[in-house]
C-alpha cells in the first residue's frame, strides 16, 4: 500500500504542467478573489498554486490553509525570510511543473495568461514571457497614476505598461528591457539562472531580467496576457514605492551596467536641482530655480493634458502624481549610490564612454544570493 501511495505521488508530480510561485503577506482583504483568479487559468494540463506566506498577521494564513484543505492544486508554504524574492525562491524550491510563473496577490491575470506563456515559450527564441501591466483600482490616486502612465513623463522609456495605445493594438508582441512585470518561464531555465536574488527586495526581477540578457535571451511580452495591477492610493505610498525602486536601481546598475536607461537620470538630477535651488549660492541657486520652474510648468502641462480625457478631480491630481514618483525615484537613486556606490561603468556606457566602461565594471560578478532556494 505505501508503494502505491508513493506511486499515485509521482504521477500526481509528473502531471503538473505549471507551478505558479506567489508570495504573499496580509493579504487578507483579497487574497480569496486573488486565489481564485489565479484558479481560472485555462490551461491545457495540471496546475499547482504555491503560496509562500512571509509571516502574515492578519489571518492571510488562516485563510490560505482552509483554502488549501478544499484544493488540492493549492500549497501553502512558510517564508521565514519575509521578503518578496525569498518567498518567490521558496516556492521556486517546492514546484514540481515543467513551467513556472510568478503571479501577485494584488494582480489580476487575464484566464490565457498561463496558457499563452506557454504557448510562446514552446515557439522558441525567448525564456521569458510576460505580459504589459495595466493599471487598475477606481480611487483618485490609482486614477490618476493611469493617466501619468499614459505620457513618457511616466513611464519613461519602459515597454511593460499597457496604456490602450496604438502599439498594443497593432502589435501582438514586443521585446522588453529590464522593465519587465512578472512572467512564465521553464522552471529548468530559472534554475539555471539561479532563482531570484535574495538582495533585492525591490526590483528582484529586473535584476534577474539583466541576467537573462547578458544570457543572451530575449524578453518577450504579448499584448494579449495584460494582467490589471492595483497600485497604492496615496502620494505617500507612491513615494516609498518609488524610492525602492531608485534605490535597487543602483544596485541592478553596478551589477549589470547595461540595464541603466539615461531617462534614470533626469530624477536624481532634479532631486540636485531642487536641493540646489533651495540651497546653492545665488550664482547656482538662479539657474536651478529655472530649472524647477521648467520641471513644474512640464507637469502641470500634464494634467491638462490629462483632462481633455478625465475629469477635473483626477487629472489635476497628475502633477502630484509624477511628481512623487519623480522625486520618490531620484531620492531612491540617491540613496542607492550612498549605500551601494556609483555605478560608474553604467554611466558611462550612457553617456558616450562606453570605451571606458570595461575599465569601470566589477572585476566580477557576484553569484546570485538564494539561500531559500538552497535550503534543504
Amino acid at each position: 500500500m505505501p508503494a502505491q501511495v508513493a506511486a499515485s505521488a509521482e504521477s500526481a508530480a509528473a502531471q503538473v504542467l505549471v507551478s505558479v510561485l506567489v508570495p504573499v503577506l496580509n493579504e487578507s482583504s483579497n487574497i480569496r478573489e486573488a486565489v481564485a483568479a489565479m484558479l481560472a487559468q485555462q490551461v491545457d494540463g495540471q496546475i499547482e498554486l504555491l503560496l509562500a506566506d512571509g509571516g502574515s498577521d492578519d489571518g492571510t494564513r488562516e485563510l490560505l490553509e482552509e483554502m488549501a484543505r478544499n484544493d488540492p492544486r493549492i500549497g501553502v508554504l512558510q517564508n521565514p525570510a519575509g521578503r518578496t524574492p525569498s518567498g518567490l525562491n521558496v516556492a521556486l524550491r517546492h514546484a514540481r511543473g515543467e513551467y513556472v510563473a510568478r503571479m501577485d496577490a494584488h494582480a489580476f491575470y487575464p484566464t490565457n495568461y498561463l496558457r499563452s506563456g506557454i504557448e510562446r515559450l514552446r515557439v522558441g527564441d525567448t525564456d521569458w514571457v510576460s505580459g504589459p501591466q495595466v493599471i487598475a483600482g477606481d480611487g483618485r490616486i490609482q486614477r490618476a497614476f493611469a493617466l501619468a502612465l499614459e505620457s513618457w513623463l511616466g513611464r519613461g522609456g519602459s515597454g511593460r505598461w499597457a496604456t490602450g495605445g496604438a502599439r498594443e493594438d497593432a502589435c501582438p508582441e514586443w521585446e522588453l528591457d529590464t522593465g519587465v512585470f512578472t512572467g512564465v518561464w521553464r522552471r529548468e531555465t530559472v534554475l539555471r539562472m539561479g532563482g531570484w536574488d535574495e538582495r533585492w527586495w525591490r526590483n528582484q526581477d529586473s535584476e534577474m531580467a539583466a541576467r537573462f540578457l547578458e544570457d543572451g535571451s530575449r524578453l518577450i511580452c504579448l499584448a494579449d496576457m495584460a494582467a490589471r495591477y492595483v497600485p497604492r492610493n496615496s502620494l505617500r505610498g507612491l513615494i516609498r514605492q518609488y524610492e525602492g525602486y531608485g534605490f535597487y536601481r543602483v544596485a541592478t546598475a553596478r551589477r549589470h551596467p547595461a540595464s541603466l536607461r539615461r531617462s534614470a537620470l533626469l530624477m536624481p538630477l532634479l532631486v540636485c536641482c531642487a536641493g540646489c535651488a533651495l540651497l546653492a549660492p545665488g550664482p547656482v541657486r538662479r539657474p536651478a530655480r529655472a530649472g524647477v520652474a521648467i520641471y513644474l510648468t512640464t507637469i502641470l502641462g500634464a494634467g491638462v493634458a490629462a483632462a481633455r480625457k478625465r475629469p477635473m478631480s483626477v487629472a489635476a491630481t497628475v502633477p502630484p502624481v509624477l511628481a512623487a514618483m519623480h522625486v520618490g525615484m531620484g531620492v531612491g537613486f540617491l540613496r542607492g549610490m550612498a549605500r551601494f556606490g556609483v555605478p560608474w561603468a553604467a554611466l558611462a556606457a550612457i553617456t558616450g564612454m562606453g570605451r571606458f566602461q570595461r575599465v569601470l565594471a566589477p572585476a566580477r560578478a557576484d553569484p546570485v544570493y538564494a539561500p531559500s532556494l538552497d535550503a534543504s
